[in-house]
């Protein structure tokens, strides 16, 4: 799901809806555990930061069918999608970064959206302060910098290209190496003070995939849509064939056709 992640000296991130819902399955489970552990009861206003093409804010929406639910994104293509299936969910196009809620939340939600904006020191902090009491911040971020998948990214883009050459911009390169989520005890650190109740937790999950290469198709979703805008076409193609090949060795497809795709991800309910 998107936040405002922008390609470092090009133009916005171009969301495909349809690349991200391939795995549909795998990105909403863990949507649904966060939601699971929310214990407010009847929230009146409820806020989906990083909404996406909406899947997880109707789910929200069907739980609390009295609320009024927002789902924000910053993401024409993505909104668009959503707002395809009628309901009475408000639609908002918005920068989480600049956002401020129209009305006081009980709840705000975000699946996979914040590790894209920086200054979580600030961030969260400012996301706990527009919470009317008492009020729930329920967020989950993958925690995929350190994977091999991701890791790969930076390294093919800084020297797979012919004779070692790099692709793309050196902001590009420093954008796609940066680790955007810190440690459960860093949100701790940031978050005590502001609240009453503090849940923090991660859980690898262990993805079964299908495919020829499923780990390509599924960072083309997410975590690549940066690196796929920002070059030209010609880059683009020698970068995916080489990034691909990499992929291929660091996960194989297993005899009986899957391959496995190790996946963590860190979960922040807070309570004001």
């Amino acid at each position: 799901m998107s936040g405002s992640i922008h390609d470092p000296g090009t133009r916005r991130t171009r969301w495909d809806p349809n690349q991200y819902l391939k795995f549909s399955d795998h990105r909403l489970r863990p949507a649904i555990e966060l939601l699971d552990r929310i214990p407010l009861a009847e929230p009146v206003v409820i806020y989906d930061l990083g909404c996406g093409s909406g899947n997880v804010t109707r789910l929200i929406a069907r739980r609390w069918p009295s609320a009024t639910v927002y789902g924000v994104d910053n993401s024409p293509e993505m909104l668009s999608k959503a707002a395809a299936e009628p309901s009475k969910i408000r639609w908002i196009q918005a920068d989480i970064q600049h956002w401020q809620p129209e009305e006081p939340p009980d709840l705000l939600y975000s699946n996979a959206a914040l590790h894209w904006l920086g200054g979580h020191a600030t961030l969260f902090p400012r996301l706990i302060g527009f919470l009317r009491e008492p009020g729930c911040l329920a967020v989950q971020m993958p925690l995929s910098s350190e994977l091999p998948s991701h890791l790969l990214m930076g390294e093919t883009l800084a020297g797979g290209g012919s004779g070692g050459s790099a692709f793309g911009s050196p902001e590009l390169r420093q954008a796609v190496t940066r680790k955007p989520v810190e440690n459960g005890q860093e949100y701790y650190e940031i978050l005590a003070d502001r609240t009453r109740s503090l849940d923090i937790w991660e859980t690898e999950y262990v993805q079964v995939l299908e495919g020829e290469n499923p780990v390509l198709e599924w960072v083309k979703g997410t975590g690549l849509r940066p690196v796929l805008n920002a070059l030209d076409d010609r880059e683009r193609e020698l970068f995916l064939m080489e990034y691909g090949r990499r992929l291929r060795l660091a996960y194989p497809v297993r005899a009986d056709g899957h391959t496995l795709y190790p996946f963590r991800r860190l979960f922040i309910v807070a309570i004001i």
